[in-house]
């Protein structure tokens, strides 16, 4: 790949008809998990105007039950905590259905541990986990600068309740990368659903005092690829103006597209679904390979077979930035990480209700909240594992 190019990622916001979707997803996953940490859960999320309909399956202990008034009561709270109280779309008004029904015994004999047998794989599927040194996180930048755009336009919405700006909302940015590096953005769009009657000068305005403010100083582009609002108004909004689908922002969830992705989305599922848990895994070993110094990007993928604990496969990818050998850095992440699925699970306390948080503004790189799998806690075990000759070679480079 060249050194100068230009790179674009894309962010959508809490009230995004899909981010709706993921929340209510997750918002399910962790009522189930609050009930009993071991739950199994797969849940589907669809919502169109004034509707609002869940779907999959479920296991909990007998003994250990869950009514369909509990579920709707969390699934209302969430479009609330959103925003949500519009003619076309509202918490209190809007038509619900609960599918939810008992998952498969066939799943659960492959995945439940027995005897000598460990916890399986909740499914077959490859992972990826990425990370890179162009922002303190550790993200690239055009996402993490992408999602911070939106997360505080979502402040400013929830702090001013006359705030013109509404909960649907999405972001682009393209930056400029010199010898490999981000240096400033080429251009920027910003749509916002906004209150009727609002004026695009001033929603203009206030997009671009985010954007300042999120933006390192100097990195702001040109006025004329500065777009707000190309289309004009943007009244009709949420789920009253596109239908939403859980699982279908699977690269605004991940690294905006600088990274491979294996497929699987992560919300509404437990943490026995390893498309979400060694997803979260593989970010966890690359961005503690970046922060001890191994390498200044890392691409990790890892893959599974249904019931199987032992994953099929780990590869590295050091993009050539690598200070030592890849092979080498597969050596060290083998004796300081589990990689089985109990192993994640266990190492990252995934069995705690945690889930609705990830839901927007991605799983990745967040400084709102700490998640386990963005620690740094294996830094000094990675340099420690390393031959004296390769200690040598990371100060030399």
């Amino acid at each position: 790949m060249k050194n100068d190019y230009l790179f674009t990622s894309e962010s959508v916001s809490e009230g995004h008809p899909d981010k709706i979707c993921d929340r209510i997803s997750d918002a399910v996953v962790d009522l189930m998990l609050e009930k009993y940490s071991e739950a199994r859960v797969a849940c589907e999320t669809m919502v169109s105007t004034n509707r609002t309909i869940i779907a999959g399956e479920y296991r909990l202990p007998e003994g250990i039950n869950i009514t369909n008034d509990e579920i709707e009561k969390i699934v209302r709270q969430s479009v609330h905590d959103i925003g949500y109280e519009q003619s076309g779309y509202h918490w209190e008004k809007m038509h619900f259905e609960c599918h939810l029904h008992s998952q498969s015994a066939n799943i659960a004999i492959g995945v439940d541990k027995s005897g000598n047998k460990d916890e399986g794989a909740g499914d077959q599927g490859l992972m990826f986990g990425y990370a890179c040194n162009e922002t303190d996180a550790l993200m690239p930048a055009p996402i993490y600068y992408a999602h911070k755009i939106l997360k505080e336009m979502a402040r400013i919405r929830h702090y001013d309740k006359n705030s013109i700006l509404l909960p649907d909302s999405k972001s682009q940015i393209t930056l400029e990368y010199k010898d490999g590096k981000p240096v400033k953005t080429s251009s920027i769009v910003v749509s916002t659903q906004h209150k009727k009657n609002s004026s695009q000068d001033e929603i203009r305005d206030i997009v671009r005092k985010i954007v300042l403010q999120v933006l390192p100083e100097g990195w702001m582009c040109p006025e004329d690829e500065f777009y707000v609002n190309p289309t004009g108004i943007f009244e009709i909004g949420g789920p009253d103006g596109d239908a939403g689908l859980t699982g279908r922002k699977i690269i605004v969830d991940t690294y905006g597209g600088a990274s491979p992705h294996g497929g699987g989305a992560f919300s509404g599922k437990d943490p026995t679904k390893v498309d979400r848990s060694a997803a979260y895994l593989t970010r966890y070993l690359a961005k503690n390979v970046v922060a001890a110094g191994l390498a200044s990007k890392c691409t990790i993928q890892i893959a599974y077979a249904i019931g199987v604990s032992k994953p099929l496969s780990v590869f590295v990818n050091t993009n050539g930035t690598g200070k030592i050998e890849e092979d080498k850095i597969l050596e060290v992440i083998d004796q300081h990480f589990d990689l089985s699925p109990e192993g994640i699970i266990t190492s990252l306390n995934l069995r705690t209700p945690i889930y609705q948080q990830t839901a927007s503004y991605g799983h990745f790189g967040r400084d709102d909240i700490e998640f386990n799998w963005e620690k740094l806690d294996k830094v000094t075990a990675l340099q420690g594992s390393l031959t004296e000759f390769d200690r040598k070679k990371l100060l030399t480079l």
